[in-house]
């Protein structure tokens, strides 16, 4: 266990693949950097890989203070354990106070090890950060600058809020898309710090023999224009009104927990706390009745357009405009509308 340091470093894990840099990397550089700021410490990424020193140059210019690059071919591909050597050495030699990682599958499989190693507390899959005074309820002893890892528990219906006193580094993993990316600023200057780290062939548990790698087929992060569709869409053959309006608008099609707990859509297309979080510029909801679990993944859209049934569904009280009606007749209305204005 690392004893609390409190003037010690905010870190995120850069997590890279074929020498490209994941979004939730990006989008925690610029959460990590507020965090550091507010509590007046250097902010740091870890950058494990094999040839991605070039990689330094874009975290810093997404908030980094540091890059410490470890550069190793046995990290030219994940594997749990090497990368996980090299993050507790890093811990046990600059002590941060707080360890970040995207809630991704390499994220979810890393960052329980690292914590196991540590002896230290780990939150998975957070959807917001904070920083705050807190009173242990037992001893009445206040913690300065304690992280808040908020994240949904009891399958959504509820929001917690996990503390750790004394087992440091605190350490979260975050869902992708729930901070918003920052601009980079080229002009940020910062220090690359190269670490060397003892590993050996000892540490792979398989050896990689051939690599098939299947595209994402949906992306809903970066879509401009969303049409999501909700349990009152009825059936899975129902769902091809939500298919076609975003054929007709270019837009990428979304889902509620619900209709992909019914079945009408794959989970890859879910868009909520327990799916993605989206910001397109047009977000149509269609028989979504707006839980708050639902909301905390599409609100922050530009524009948001609500169909449904029910007047007072909680859709409404978020959606910049609002069609009462059943989608079964709105939608091939706006579908008709839509072809007829490209026919002019």
């Amino acid at each position: 266990m690392i004893e609390p340091n409190r003037q010690g470093e905010v870190w995120v894990f850069a997590e890279q693949e074929d020498g490209t840099l994941n979004d939730v990397a990006l989008e925690l550089c610029g959460k990590a950097r507020d965090l550091a700021d507010r509590l007046k410490v250097r902010m740091a990424a870890v950058l494990p890989g094999a040839g991605v020193g070039d990689l330094a140059g874009r975290l810093i210019a997404q908030g980094a203070d540091l890059v410490y690059l470890v550069d190793h071919p046995l990290l030219a591909h994940f594997q749990t354990r090497p990368y996980a050597r090299v993050l507790c050495a890093l811990i046990e030699k600059y002590k941060p106070q707080i360890v970040m990682y995207g809630a991704t599958p390499l994220g979810r499989d890393l960052a329980p090890r690292v914590a196991s190693e540590m002896r230290a507390g780990m939150t998975a899959d957070c959807t917001d950060l904070d920083i705050a005074d807190v009173t242990d309820p037992r001893t009445k002893e206040v913690h300065k600058n304690l992280l808040l890892q908020i994240r949904p528990a009891f399958g959504g219906n509820i929001i917690a809020t996990i503390v750790n006193y004394d087992r440091w580094p605190q350490m979260a993993t975050v869902r992708e898309g729930v901070m918003a990316m920052r601009p980079a600023d080229p002009a940020r200057r910062g220090e690359v710090v190269r670490e060397s780290v003892a590993l050996d062939e000892s540490l792979l548990a398989v050896r990689l023999l051939e690599r098939h790698l299947e595209p994402r087929k949906v992306n809903l992060k970066g879509a401009r224009v969303i049409v999501a569709g909700g349990g009152g869409v009825g059936s899975r053959e129902n769902f091809r009104l939500i298919h076609e309006l975003a054929g007709a608008i270019g837009g990428a099609v979304g889902a509620s927990r619900a209709a992909v707990d019914s079945g009408y859509i794959g989970k890859e297309h879910q868009i909520g706390q327990t799916g993605t979080t989206v910001r397109p510029a047009l977000y149509i909801a269609a028989g979504i009745s707006g839980a708050v679990q639902h909301r905390a993944g599409m609100e922050e859209s530009a524009k948001i357009i609500a169909i449904n049934k029910d007047p007072n569904a909680p859709i409404f009280s978020v959606a910049h405009y609002g069609i009462v009606g059943d989608l079964n007749q709105v939608i091939p209305m706006m579908i008709k509308a839509l072809k007829e204005r490209r026919a002019e």
